[in-house]
C-alpha cells in the first residue's frame, strides 16, 4: 500500500489557554482546501510522537500503560487537501506517514453513516478515531474499556484545539451507525470507530 510522508508540525503561535478559551465546534466549513502541512499537525497532535521513554515511543496524548488501543484514519474528499488524494488513510505515528486504505471517496457511504450531519458533509477530511480493545483490556481487564475511552477523547481534544490554533475549525461527532461507519471505514474486527472529528477552514 502506498506509504505518503508527512511534513512536520507547523509552528504553532498561539497558547494554550487562549485556544481552550477560543474553542468552538464549527458545523459549516469554507470550500478551501488543507495541505499537507496541515494534515501533518493535525496527525502529530491527535498522536504524534513526542519522546522516548524506557524504549517506548510516547504520544502527545497519554494513554494507559502506554497499550495505545487506538488507530487513526484520515477520510479526505474530493479536492480536500491540495496535495492528497480523495479516500481513506490510516496515520502511522511512529513514521508519521499515511498508508492509504481506499483510493477513491468513501463520502458518499461516510455522510450517511454519520446521520447526514453537515459538519460531516461540509468538512475537507474526517479524522476518525477507532480502538482495539484488547490492547488495553488485556492489561486492564477491571477499567480498559473506562481507559480506551478516555484516551479517544484526549486525541479528540488535542485535535479540536489545535485546530483553534492554527485557523481551522472541528466538530467532535458521535452520531454515528457503528456498522455503517464500520463499513464504510472497510475496518477489520479488531477495531471499533468511536468518534469522528470533520475538519476544515471556517466561513468567514
Amino acid at each position: 500500500m502506498e506509504q505518503i510522508e508527512l511534513p512536520s508540525a507547523d509552528a504553532v503561535d498561539m497558547d494554550i489557554a487562549a485556544a481552550i478559551d477560543q474553542r468552538k465546534s464549527v458545523r459549516s466549513f469554507a470550500d478551501k482546501s488543507l495541505d499537507a502541512t496541515d494534515i501533518g499537525t493535525l496527525l502529530w497532535a491527535a498522536q504524534g510522537i513526542t519522546h522516548e521513554q524506557n524504549q517506548i515511543k510516547m504520544r502527545s496524548a497519554p494513554s494507559a500503560g502506554a497499550t495505545y488501543p487506538i488507530e487513526t484514519f484520515l477520510e479526505v474528499k474530493e479536492n480536500g487537501v491540495t496535495d492528497i488524494d480523495a479516500g481513506l488513510y490510516q496515520y502511522d505515528p511512529t513514521k508519521h506517514t499515511l498508508r492509504t486504505e481506499i483510493d477513491n471517496s468513501i463520502r458518499e457511504t461516510l455522510v450517511p453513516a454519520a446521520s447526514n450531519q453537515p459538519a460531516v458533509a461540509e468538512g475537507q477530511v474526517t479524522i476518525g478515531i477507532t480502538a482495539d480493545f484488547d490492547r488495553t483490556c488485556s492489561e486492564y481487564p477491571d477499567h480498559g474499556e473506562r481507559y480506551v475511552h478516555m484516551e479517544a477523547g484526549h486525541i479528540a481534544q488535542n485535535v479540536h484545539l489545535i485546530c483553534e490554533a492554527v485557523g481551522l475549525a472541528s466538530c467532535p461527532v458521535g452520531a454515528f451507525n457503528d456498522e455503517k461507519l464500520w463499513k464504510a471505514f472497510d475496518l477489520p474486527e479488531t477495531l471499533d470507530p468511536l468518534y469522528l472529528v470533520p475538519v476544515g477552514y471556517p466561513q468567514d
